[in-house]
C-alpha cells in the first residue's frame, strides 16, 4: 500500500510539472506573437 501511494504522488508531480513547463512555453509563445503584431502595426504607422 505504501508503494503505491509513493507511485501515485510521483505520477502527480510528474504530470503536474510537466503541465507547467507547457504553460510556460505557452505564455511565451503569446508573449512573441503579441510583441510581432505590435511591432506590425507600429511599422505600419510610420
Amino acid at each position: 500500500m505504501k508503494k503505491s501511494a509513493s507511485l501515485l504522488l510521483a505520477t502527480a508531480a510528474l504530470l503536474l510539472s510537466t503541465l507547467a513547463l507547457s504553460g510556460c512555453n505557452t505564455v511565451r509563445g503569446i508573449g512573441q506573437d503579441v510583441q510581432r503584431a505590435g511591432s506590425a502595426v507600429s511599422n505600419a504607422a510610420k
